[in-house]
């Protein structure tokens, strides 16, 4: 390995590259655009439907998602009333679009009591016209607020994908990671949904906590492979800014990389493959429905909800992004009082140039498993990949990636476990400047 991977190596934990640009990145638009403009020269076959729910029972010290924690008596209805607005005039933009794929996630969507899930789908089903029995539906929940009633009401309409954060099976490191969550409830919870049914568990686990070790990493592992998941995702712990650990002054020992590999390869040993630095699928015996060619790096997502982001080609937007409860809160109360006429508008995001069109279709495609097809690149920029991009040769040089004999660009398994510190290494200047003058709230 050569410098740059020597590099990557004394710094493996840079940042998480799951969207480009990131969210940081956002600002005000000078004008707001309006979503007809956005969408119109948008493919509306294939479109991705994601709804936000920003509310949890508790806040976990490692959490910096958009969420606050047990929100006021009333707030939910007004916030489910401001969706099903906002999805009337996303609905009367897009007109006759297809979803190819849904997710409601959060937050913890499983907050929602019954009748609330009820507004919830009637807004997914008759407001916006996407049909869950028909295409892969993910639903997030917790241990505390998941119930076999709810879980029923979820498979009843169509969900095949329910993803749970378990974090730890030892109840002292979720203490340590800001999580209070007894054994009792998280197997109740995971039980539960596997009577259910659903064609597709996925269990969340975090690595890198203060106090964890590679025998009660080994311990939490084993443990989720009893219950049979069909995904497995494994986080490194990142302790961000206004989080809970933040605040709590909490440090992390500096053997996250080695725990990640025991990970891996345990996982890799017992019938999984790797899609993604943190994502793990069983090879076989998953049995979700079809997803009619959905592709994340060419098809557009549509976000419903504060704290969702919609991507289109040219245009990312969001509503703005806060971490503090305060500035959540704020967030919040201003979507529940927006018109009508303001939903129709994007207000807050970024537009991206072809340059950054080409460099998010390429950090999406490198450091996911199936890799970056040179030729797909050439037929969608008319360039090159290679001599837009020199940092992948170097990255070829380095053993960190490799093209294949149908002229994939894959990470090997040594840049693939450096994903957090490659995926950065490929932002653009500007990106970066804007990342780096963000004051977060």
């Amino acid at each position: 390995m050569n410098s740059i991977g020597e590099k990557f190596l004394a710094n493996p934990y840079q940042g998480y590259a799951y969207s480009y640009p990131h969210k940081t990145s956002y600002r005000p638009f000078i004008d707001p655009l309006p979503l007809e403009n956005v969408w119109s020269d948008e493919n509306h076959e294939s479109l991705f439907l994601y709804l936000h729910i920003p509310f949890c029972e508790m806040r976990c010290g490692f959490c910096n998602l958009f969420t606050m924690a047990n929100p006021h008596e009333g707030k939910v209805g007004q916030y489910l009333h401001a969706l099903e607005r906002q999805a009337r005039v996303v609905r009367s933009v897009l007109g006759d679009a297809k979803f190819s794929q849904l997710a409601v996630g959060g937050g913890t969507p499983s907050f929602l009591e019954e009748n609330e899930l009820e507004r919830l789908f009637s807004i997914i089903e008759d407001t916006m016209g996407a049909r869950p029995s028909d295409v892969p539906m993910s639903f997030e929940v917790s241990p505390k607020t998941v119930t076999k009633a709810k879980l029923k009401y979820l498979f009843d309409r169509g969900v095949d994908r329910v993803s749970i954060g378990i974090q730890s099976f030892l109840e002292e490191e979720s203490k340590l990671l800001g999580r209070s969550q007894r054994n009792t409830e998280v197997f109740h919870a995971l039980d539960s949904i596997k009577e259910q049914g659903f064609p597709t568990l996925n269990i969340d686990l975090i690595y890198g906590g203060a106090g964890q070790t590679s025998a009660t990493w080994k311990h939490t592992l084993n443990k989720t492979l009893s219950f049979d998941p069909g995904e497995i995702y494994l986080y490194p712990l990142y302790v961000r800014p206004l989080t809970g650990l933040e605040k709590m002054g909490m440090s992390w020992d500096n053997h996250r990389l080695q725990l990640y590999r025991e990970g891996r390869d345990l996982l890799l040993s017992n019938g999984y493959e790797q899609v993604s630095m943190r994502m793990f699928r069983k090879r076989q015996g998953l049995h979700q429905k079809n997803s009619i060619g959905y592709c994340c790096q060419e098809d557009g997502m549509v976000g419903l909800g504060s704290g969702a982001r919609s991507y289109t080609r040219r245009i990312h937007y969001s509503s703005e992004y806060a971490v503090g409860r305060k500035g959540v809160m704020d967030i919040i109360n201003h979507y529940t009082h927006e018109t009508d006429e303001a939903f129709s508008f994007a207000h807050y995001g970024i537009c991206l140039n072809n340059e950054e069109q080409k460099r998010r279709y390429m950090i999406k495609s490198l450091l996911h498993g199936d890799g970056l097809n040179e030729a797909r690149y050439r037929n969608m920029f008319t360039t090159d990949v290679m001599t837009d991009f020199p940092q992948l040769p170097q990255l070829l040089d380095a053993g960190m990636a490799y093209v294949t004999g149908d002229d994939e660009v894959k990470l090997t398994m040594a840049g693939m476990e450096l994903s957090d510190s490659i995926g950065p290494w490929l932002y653009s200047e500007d990106v970066y400047g804007l990342m780096n003058v963000y004051e977060l709230r």
